[in-house]
């Protein structure tokens, strides 16, 4: 008689968000290891098993195609593959997609384990001069600008700090909106294009950091200290 195959398992892997030598071991070894990948796009994905010299069959997952994705994913699991799941850069999932697909093989009682790295959040936070002890992270804002100061008016009056997180081309539209709702003297923090040569870390005032970075596009969390609304 022949045994049941058992499930695969599925790796939540950290890859690197600007220095390629910032992977971990134990990454480098899951992803030689695991049957496929799945990564976010194709060309990202691709040139990192390339640099590490790593071929595996490779399997996109996004925004645009993930809750198709998952049945695939499952019935492959159930198989007994293994896979690795990574983001374009940084910890996949906490702002990147693969949530439906965790929340999904959770119910489904897969295997599902993390293999921790590199995060663009975590590391903002290690090198922040503000107290952390609590927070509030917000995240990626929405895209129109109205909902977001809105969203941002909610907040004014707390007593934690805020982490906001956006694309590259809305950082500049970012600090101005910060600016309407907290005044152009509140202390923020700004952690963009993290581990790369041009890295820059600057604690100002919103006014002074706009006038820095103003019309650039960079990577980048930013950190509003406790709101003090002073115009």
């Amino acid at each position: 008689m022949t045994p049941e195959k058992s499930n695969g398992k599925l790796f939540i892997v950290a890859t690197p968000i600007g220095h390629p030598e910032d992977i971990t071991l134990r990454a480098i070894k899951v992803l030689q290891q695991v049957d496929e990948v799945i990564c976010e796009e194709l060309s990202n994905g691709s040139r990192l098993l390339k640099s590490l010299q790593i071929s595996k069959p490779l399997l996109t997952l996004n925004e645009h195609n993930e809750d198709e994705m998952i049945q695939t994913v499952l019935l492959k699991l159930m198989d007994g593959k293994s896979f690795a799941l990574i983001s374009d850069c940084g910890t996949p999932v906490f702002a990147d997609p693969g949530r439906h697909l965790l929340q999904f093989l959770s119910e489904m009682n897969m295997s599902i384990s993390p293999i921790p790295g590199v995060s663009s959040l975590m590391a903002a936070i290690s090198v922040c001069p503000f107290n952390l002890q609590k927070f509030l992270f917000l995240g990626f804002l929405p895209p129109k600008s109205e909902q977001r100061i809105s969203l941002l008016k909610r907040y004014r009056s707390t007593d934690s700090p805020i982490i906001l997180m956006d694309t590259p081309y809305r950082l500049t539209r970012l600090l101005e909106e910060i600016i309407k709702v907290f005044g152009k003297k509140q202390q923020v923090f700004l952690a963009a294009d993290l581990t790369l040569e041009k890295e820059e870390i600057v604690r100002d005032t919103v006014e002074e950091v706009y006038k820095k970075v103003q019309n650039k596009k960079k990577e980048f969390i930013l950190i509003i200290d406790k709101p003090t609304k002073r115009i």
